[in-house]
């Protein structure tokens, strides 16, 4: 008997719901004021970010594992560990992901699931400690 529950892939809409959820995502940050500073962090055009997400979120997803298949293992921490993440540019990201989920075709159910899983791993690729405000530290 077969296992008919369709994977995270599916809800997305296979590829072409991956694809189309990944340009809208760089086409926001890429256009955005909203993402000034997480766009500065992705030097030159989009293009090589745009197929690595793709090829990623496939994979993460339960559909063909693309980047892992091309590159190895996805290391997400290490992989953003040469780039400056801190919280402006994490909720700069999800807002731009947030925003592109809310645009695409796929159920509100599995919108729910993803911007809270996205949320998580977001957090998770900060790296730079934050200035406390005011930029100062007082005694």
């Amino acid at each position: 008997m077969s296992d008919s529950t369709p994977t995270l892939y599916d809800l997305m809409g296979g590829e072409a719901g991956i694809r189309s959820l990944v340009n809208r995502f760089y086409d926001l940050m890429d256009s955005a004021p909203e993402a000034i500073h997480v766009r500065a962090v992705h030097v030159g055009d989009l293009e090589e970010a745009r197929e690595k997400l793709f090829m990623f979120l496939s994979g993460w997803t339960g559909g063909p594992p693309l980047f892992t298949d091309k590159f190895g293992h996805p290391r997400l921490r290490q992989r953003h560990a040469p780039f400056s993440i801190g919280t402006i540019e994490r909720d700069e990201w999800l807002w731009c992901m947030s925003h592109a989920l809310d645009e695409s075709q796929i159920g509100p159910e599995t919108v729910a699931y993803l911007k809270t899983r996205f949320g998580e791993i977001a957090d998770f690729m900060r790296n730079r400690q934050e200035d406390p405000p005011g930029g100062l530290h007082t005694l």
